[in-house]
């Protein structure tokens, strides 16, 4: 056993400052946190589960934790954490998946979901909407933020945005995104973004329907553009996506509103399946030149994945929807504390099956959780 295996990690928490007074500390902040992270890797959903988690690992956990009075009970843990700082805690994950990252992403993309157990009637606290940060090519979570509201993603998302390295990066947001101040912000950062436009700006909405209505028939209507498309077959459907994107935007913000704007895009999805077909048309505008239709296609696709790859995986897998934690930050930091586990999870490639068992398997099996824990 290594002694010390739990170190690598807990490193990263220096900064955080233990919210009790010094005088009522029994339990080691460190102890806690380690033990938390531990027992949520193992598919722990709260503090209930937390503290029997403790209890029976104590033995193990007393070869690399000091624990001088013994395991914190469940009311401890809901009572620290709901006071730990979630800005504090945020920083820690954010220098630990900086670390993590040994090589930048191409792309970044921004989406929020809603923890829809967190509200608390009786204490009139609204559900807490999570915006994230997620990086395809490294499958992680870099970074998030909490508001009280859906509506306050616009400006949750610059406060994101400034946490993050976007030097050389491409951020994709969805519609809720499409700002002025969040297209500044990503520019004067050294990034490029690509930011979805529908009703919400009804006019850049409007404008984009007609130049791709009018100028991308078979006259193009002097229109220059690049072209690709892909198509998906299976679970009895096909589906060929189109994009068209153009550097000919002078009609589009001839009074330059839109920092960086150098392109638009036109994504077209048409679905076939033995009921019938559909077609969906989704635009977009972007800092990047209009070169490669191909590149730009597989960029949005990508943010796509921010659903399937973390929304689905922290509601099927995580139980992240079932959580009724509400007190206090507790909400907040315990949702943390799910992205801690999954980026340390989904790091590991040694076993080729899905999170969910991956977490089962560090329950069974000390060395493999240590071998998770420090990666």
């Amino acid at each position: 056993m290594e002694a010390n295996a739990p170190g690598g990690l807990l490193r990263w928490f220096d900064e955080l400052q233990d919210p009790r007074p010094g005088h009522n500390v029994m339990h080691l902040l460190s102890d806690m946190l380690a033990i938390a992270i531990l027992a949520v890797i193992c598919g722990a959903d709260g503090w209930v589960e937390v503290e029997e988690f403790g209890r029976c690992k104590q033995e193990w956990l007393k070869t690399f934790l000091r624990l001088p009075h013994g395991i914190p009970s469940h009311d401890t843990f809901g009572r620290v954490f709901g006071r730990v700082l979630p800005e504090q805690f945020e920083r820690c994950f954010l220098n630990w998946t900086a670390h993590l990252a040994r090589h930048k992403s191409k792309l970044i993309a921004i989406d929020g979901k809603t923890l829809r157990r967190s509200f608390d009637s009786a204490g009139g606290k609204e559900a807490i909407h999570m915006i994230s940060a997620w990086c395809q090519e490294n499958r992680m979570v870099l970074g998030q933020l909490a508001t009280q509201a859906k509506s306050n993603e616009i400006t949750a998302i610059p406060k994101l945005l400034k946490l993050l390295d976007l030097q050389g990066t491409v951020v994709s947001i969805d519609a809720m995104g499409c700002q002025k101040s969040i297209a500044k912000t990503i520019v004067k950062a050294g990034g490029d973004y690509i930011l979805q436009v529908k009703e919400n700006q009804h006019t850049l909405h409007e404008s984009l329907r007609l130049l791709f209505a009018e100028g991308l028939r078979d006259d193009c209507q002097g229109v220059r553009y690049a072209k690709a498309s892909d198509v998906d077959k299976g679970h009895g459907r096909i589906e060929t996506r189109t994009c068209w994107t153009t550097s000919d935007i002078a009609g589009i913000d001839p009074d330059r509103q839109w920092d960086g704007l150098k392109s638009v895009v036109c994504v077209q999805s048409l679905r076939e399946t033995a009921e019938g077909a559909s077609t969906q048309s989704h635009y977009y505008i972007s800092s990047m030149a209009a070169k490669d239709a191909r590149e730009m296609l597989q960029l949005v696709r990508s943010h796509w994945s921010i659903e399937n790859s973390l929304h689905w995986t922290l509601d099927v897998q995580l139980r992240e929807d079932d959580s009724r934690i509400r007190k206090g930050h507790a909400p907040e930091n315990f949702s943390r504390l799910r992205r801690w586990a999954l980026n340390l999870l989904k790091k590991d490639q040694t076993r080729k099956v899905g999170i969910k068992t991956k977490s089962k398997c560090c329950s069974w099996d000390h060395d493999y959780l240590l071998k998770i824990l420090t990666g």
